[in-house]
């Protein structure tokens, strides 16, 4: 199984990335606007996700962690059997944070093509919220 993990400071206030990260149903206009182009909720655990490059994800929000600040979901279908991720906000203080995203799938050979999702969705978020900050 292919694992990636990513991670990058932000110069914005933890509780506020937080905030914007539990909003699940708002990703292209809280978090990553353009990475994310439209997102609606699908029933109370679930969101369909459609990304600027036209890829569409059905992904079922797995936890919700307020305290640990930490969001987990899945999804599959596509070239993917199988893809779990997770993202945390860590406080780093005086207006600092941390923010972690890793991500499990399959098959191996998505990776590449993942990895690179990933990265273009931090770059917005670090455009997104640190223009927020």
């Amino acid at each position: 199984m292919a694992s990636i993990h990513r991670e990058m400071k932000l110069a914005a206030d933890a509780a506020q990335v937080w905030d914007a990260v539990r909003d699940v149903g708002a990703l292209h206009t809280r978090l990553v606007p353009g990475f994310v182009v439209d997102c609606r909720m699908d029933g109370a655990n679930a969101r369909i996700v459609r990304f600027g490059n036209g890829v569409e994800a059905r992904e079922v929000i797995v936890d919700l962690d307020e305290a640990a600040r930490r969001l987990v979901w899945s999804a599959a279908g596509g070239r993917l059997s199988h893809h779990n991720a997770s993202f945390q906000v860590f406080d780093e203080g005086a207006g600092q944070c941390r923010v972690v995203w890793i991500a499990d799938l399959l098959p191996n050979e998505m990776a590449p093509a993942i990895a690179g999702m990933i990265d273009a969705g931090m770059q917005a978020m670090k455009v997104k919220l640190e223009a927020s900050a």
